[in-house]
């Protein structure tokens, strides 16, 4: 990246990737460990960034480009599929310290957690009322992520 020209998201995205190829090669060891929640909360709060990324592109690109539109629409939805899930694994993970594995019940209550564990809510919950208001339960069921614009 030059340090005479203004970046651009193709300088950035790139170095994102690398980061997270470097991460993974770095610190998920090759035999069967238990994910942390930390590692969670991260992997959550990379997914959620990526999700608004994908959503900025969505929104300005569909005003002028209705099927790139439409495909990128697509992968901000499956992106808040994967969010929700990691999110899911972060409240069904030992808790730090006691190792303590919560039971299915707490974990499909959504019972509240104290500090840090409630960040990644206060993180989830903004971006779940966004995924609300557009897209429809439809779009979040769906087996088919391609769309077809005639």
């Amino acid at each position: 990246m030059s340090r005479t020209t203004n970046p651009t998201a193709q300088d950035f995205v790139p170095i994102a990737t690398a980061a997270l190829d470097f991460h993974r090669a770095l610190n998920v060891p090759g035999g069967p460990l238990v994910t942390t929640r930390a590692e969670l909360d991260v992997l959550h709060a990379h997914l959620i960034s990526l999700h608004s990324l994908l959503d900025a592109h969505a929104t300005r690109t569909g005003q002028l480009v209705a099927i790139e539109g439409d495909q990128l629409s697509a992968a901000r939805t499956r992106i808040w599929q994967a969010a929700d899930h990691v999110h899911a694994a972060y409240h069904a993970a030992p808790r730090p310290g006691s190792g303590e594995v919560p039971d299915r019940e707490a974990c499909q209550a959504n019972l509240p957690e104290d500090a840090p564990e409630l960040t990644i809510r206060q993180r989830h919950q903004p971006t779940a009322h966004l995924v609300r208001r557009r897209t429809t339960p439809a779009d979040l069921h769906t087996p088919f992520t391609g769309l077809v614009r005639h």
